[in-house]
């Protein structure tokens, strides 16, 4: 089959008139975009980077969402509040529990949505911080960032909605705060005004901008990142003109297994361990719950002499995560037939490697991890050789924090009031994770907030015209 390849419209076609603008073309404006159109409205995307995608491109392991049919097909009985208490306790109890509780329970008809438009996510697999399989993923475990935007640009295409690339919104408009549009630099240096009654701020988050981590974060100015060159914060800036309220910008996840050995520093998703990898340490042994959340193994890891450790897993595990084979292809994977090849391949002691996996197979067996008291991802023996290891590090991968929102997706000015015919979500809206955001709930959060800002703004429209 032909790879599919999108191409976005000539900006000759760009109007100066429409319903809604959506600023950003990764999973949350597609999704808002097609919402918006279903409903009625005249929505158009502006991407300011050549390529479509943004971060949802780069995410691997899934979309975590409880009481789905999916889930109930393979066995599995979960509850919007065990979704809910996950990610509370995940946060450290400091997520906004208004975005939370809406997030949680419309997270199952996320996945319906989806399945509505022939974007089925019936696999499931497990990430760290979660107690069940929400996890969800295509039937073929490909890596669900690249497989979501794929199809969502389809629907796009098919919906005839007009997206453009390079065309980077420097201003948004206002009148008495009421939002009128926005101002657009164009490829050809050309700034061109275009008005809406509503904008969706979809622009992900700052992990690209050295400038805004220095700010907020300043200790973790010099960390690799995983996020891609655009990821720089013109949506908060963009809506911190007009008087928006921001949360939690200090709140900066740093992922725990990233590959940085090359020039582009590679995350390594936590459904590899979900299906079974472990950690261990410069001398072969475990040191953490490898299933923990991000902060915790993060910590760990940096805790250790060499701040750095080797993911470590065998064929079986590699079977049940494709987007290992896009590792190894750009030459990320040490192999070994036997335990003993592959430390002498990642330099460990063989011995302490081999007793180190002795020890967790018997747990895997025993179903009780005596160590560090994992219980998740712990289906499969690393007994069935053709073993592997990737060398990891921790690198600033996700800003929890960013615009306040609502749970009307609506941004919120400094005294907490909507700002009229300003909506946000994504990585651009904080408040939702508290202080550590889990592996599976981005991807949910574009879906569950991509429509939600899609619906709100038809709704705000509605009653604009009907005064």
């Amino acid at each position: 089959m032909a790879k599919y390849t999108f191409e976005p419209n000539d900006l000759h076609e760009l109007k100066n008139n429409y319903d809604v603008i959506i600023v950003g073309a990764g999973g949350t404006g597609l999704v808002a975009a097609l919402q918006a159109k279903e409903l009625g409205l005249s929505p158009v995307i502006l991407e300011k980077m050549e390529r479509m995608g943004g971060n949802t491109q780069r995410a691997s392991s899934g979309m975590n969402a409880a009481e789905t049919n999916f889930q109930l097909q393979n066995h599995i009985v979960d509850s919007f509040a065990d979704f809910y208490q996950d990610t509370w306790q995940g946060g450290g109890q400091l997520n906004d529990p208004e975005l939370l509780e809406y997030f949680t329970s419309h997270s199952a008809l996320a996945i319906d949505w989806l399945a509505d438009h022939q974007i089925i996510l019936n696999d499931l697999t497990i990430t760290g911080g979660m107690k069940t399989k929400r996890t969800h993923r295509p039937a073929s475990k490909a890596a669900i960032g690249s497989y979501l935007v794929t199809e969502l640009l389809k629907q796009v295409e098919q919906a005839e909605i007009p997206l453009f690339a390079q065309t980077k919104v420097n201003r948004l408009l206002a009148e008495e705060q009421h939002i009128i549009g926005i101002s657009v630099s164009l490829p050809n240096e050309e700034t061109k005004e275009i008005h809406a009654p509503a904008v969706i701020l979809a622009t992900g988050g700052f992990g690209a901008s050295h400038e805004l981590i220095s700010k907020y974060r300043p200790d973790l100015a010099e960390y690799q990142t995983t996020n891609q060159s655009g990821a720089t914060g013109d949506g908060i800036e963009l809506a911190r003109a007009i008087g928006a309220s921001l949360v939690d910008m200090d709140q900066i996840q740093v992922h725990p297994t990233v590959q940085q050995e090359t020039d582009h520093a590679y995350l390594i998703g936590e459904a590899t361990r979900g299906e079974g990898a472990i950690l261990v340490d410069a001398q072969g042994q475990r040191f953490v719950n490898e299933l923990d959340t991000r902060k915790n193994v993060t910590a760990a890891i940096n805790s250790l002499p060499e701040k750095s450790a080797y993911l470590l897993y065998d064929a079986q595990v590699r079977q049940n995560v494709p987007a290992i084979n896009f590792y190894d292809q750009i030459g990320l994977v040490r192999h070994g037939e036997t335990l003993a090849e592959l430390a002498t391949n990642i330099q460990v002691d063989p011995a302490a490697l081999a007793q180190t996996v002795e020890t967790w197979d018997q747990a895997v067996k025993d179903g009780q991890d005596g160590q560090f008291g994992r219980s998740a991802g712990m289906e499969r023996t690393l007994d069935h050789g053709g073993y592997e290891a990737i060398h990891v590090a921790p690198a600033v991968h996700y800003t929890m924090g960013g615009l306040k929102i609502n749970a009307q997706a609506e941004v919120l000015d400094e005294q907490g009031q909507p700002l009229p015919g300003l909506y946000a979500g994504g990585e651009v809206a904080g408040g939702l994770h508290g202080n550590n955001r889990l592996g599976g709930n981005s991807i949910a959060e574009t879906v569950v907030f991509g429509r939600q800002a899609g619906q709100q703004a038809y709704r705000y429209l509605k009653k604009m015209t009907n005064r």
